[in-house]
């Protein structure tokens, strides 16, 4: 199994402002502005309609007409849904070209993470926790079941559930090399669904070093390159693994989207995986 770490949601570029983590422990993805999407306001959310919170996060910058990118599109009550609705993630351009090199198929595992914060509400409006940290954080999964070519002329009778995710609805404008992944029904011998949201933050989730800057990651031991022999494209220079305190610490790349490691057969990256999970 390979593992990519996707980078997905609102970043500095696009949103501008961290997705929360909600005072129940609920990770809230927030979809990317795009000229290639579905109306904020179509879209609900465990808080009730999303755009009421995005606004209130962004200062008003971001309300119900601004489009959005639904993607990846991971749970089922966020939008009214067409019949046979799979959990799907979409990519193009240079990104899916990185993922086809490193021979990412079916079988294959997505986690994806994010630029996250603490909120709550205040007197009737979200805000960010003060003096809470911004943070990557690991917020869903997708195992891969299949890889879709979503410029096929005939993609969407093919898959008439997939006919309005943007990825398909885009297809003219997005590019050549537009691909859509489809999750799995289950994964890790059908103990956790192949593919969704994780329902609550803990720490475990947390991938920065804490106290430091949201790129610094701490990541378990069995990642060690100098140890394991596993390589997380992106990041082979050896410079950007150092351990302090017995924890091993990763230096990403700036505005990475997706690194892939290879786990082959490490029991330890099960393992991971499962903890994660439960």
């Amino acid at each position: 199994m390979k593992i990519i770490f996707s980078r997905k949601g609102f970043d500095s570029q696009y949103g501008g402002v961290p997705s929360p983590i909600l005072p129940d422990g609920t990770l809230l993805p927030l979809p990317i502005p795009s000229t290639q999407g579905r109306p904020l306001g179509d879209i609900q959310s465990s808080a009730g309609p999303l755009h009421m919170l995005v606004s209130d996060l962004t200062g008003g910058k971001i309300g119900p007409d601004t489009l959005v990118h639904l993607d990846p599109d991971l749970q089922s009550p966020a939008i009214p849904r067409l019949a046979g609705w799979q959990p799907s993630l979409g990519q193009v351009a240079a990104a899916q070209g990185h993922l086809a090199r490193q021979g990412v198929g079916e079988g294959d595992l997505f986690l994806f993470f994010g630029w996250y914060r603490q909120a709550e509400v205040i007197g009737g409006r979200w805000r960010y926790v003060p003096g809470s940290p911004d943070i990557h954080s690991l917020f869903g999964w997708l195992q891969i079941a299949a890889v879709i070519d979503a410029c096929a002329p005939d993609c969407a009778q093919r898959y008439p559930w997939l006919e309005d995710h943007p990825h398909v609805a885009f297809s003219d404008t997005i590019g050549k090399s537009n691909t859509i992944y489809v999750g799995a029904k289950s994964m890790l011998g059908g103990r956790f669904p192949g593919a969704g949201v994780f329902a609550h933050w803990t720490e475990r989730l947390q991938l920065t070093v804490p106290g430091r800057s949201r790129s610094l990651w701490r990541v378990p031991d069995w990642m060690d390159p100098d140890t394991s022999g596993l390589k997380l494209s992106y990041h082979n220079a050896a410079s950007r693994w150092s351990r302090l305190d017995g924890t091993l610490h990763l230096q990403t790349v700036g505005k990475g989207q997706e690194f892939v490691m290879d786990t082959a057969t490490s029991a330890a990256a099960q393992d991971w995986l499962v903890s994660l999970m439960q």
